[in-house]
C-alpha cells in the first residue's frame, strides 16, 4: 500500500494542533479523540489523511510504502494511551510528558518532513532481519 506524503504532513500539522490544545487545556477527551485518530491510521485509515484527500482531490506526484506512517501511528497511540492512563489515575505530569513527546514527533514531521516513527520503523527493520524476510514474502 502507497501513501501520499502531503496528506501525511497534513495529518501531522492537525495532530500537532490537537495534541497543543491538550496541552494547554489537559482534556482528557480532546486526547482520547486523537487516540481513535491514532488507532485508525494504525489498523486502517487516518482521518485526517481522509479530510486532506477531500479537501485536495487529484492523486500526489509521488508515493511513499504506507507501513513506516502506520507504525509511527501505532507509536503515537502508545503515547497517547499513556497519557491517557496519566489523567484517568489523577497524575497529571506523566500524562503531559507523554502528550508533548507525541505532539514533538507530530511537529517535527509537520514542520520538516521528518517521521521519527517511521525512522524507528525503518531501524527496527535494519535491525532485525527476520523482520525484512516476513515482509518480502
Amino acid at each position: 500500500m502507497r501513501a501520499d506524503p502531503r496528506a501525511l504532513r497534513f495529518g501531522a500539522a492537525v495532530t500537532t494542533l490537537v495534541l497543543l490544545s491538550v496541552l494547554l487545556t489537559e482534556s482528557f477527551w480532546l486526547l482520547a479523540a486523537q487516540a481513535v485518530v491514532f488507532a485508525l491510521g494504525t489498523i486502517w485509515r487516518s482521518p485526517y489523511v481522509m479530510l486532506f484527500k477531500a479537501l485536495v482531490p487529484g492523486a500526489p506526484k509521488e508515493t511513499e510504502d504506507a507501513r513506516p506512517p502506520r507504525f509511527a501511528q501505532g507509536v503515537g497511540l502508545a503515547f497517547t494511551v499513556v497519557g491517557l492512563a496519566g489523567f484517568a489515575a489523577g497524575i497529571t505530569p506523566p500524562a503531559l510528558v507523554a502528550t508533548a513527546a507525541a505532539l514533538l514527533a507530530a511537529f517535527l514531521n509537520a514542520a520538516f518532513g521528518f517521521c521519527l516513527g517511521c525512522e524507528m520503523y525503518l531501524l527496527i527493520r535494519r535491525l532485525l532481519p527476520a523482520a525484512n524476510m516476513e515482509v518480502s514474502k
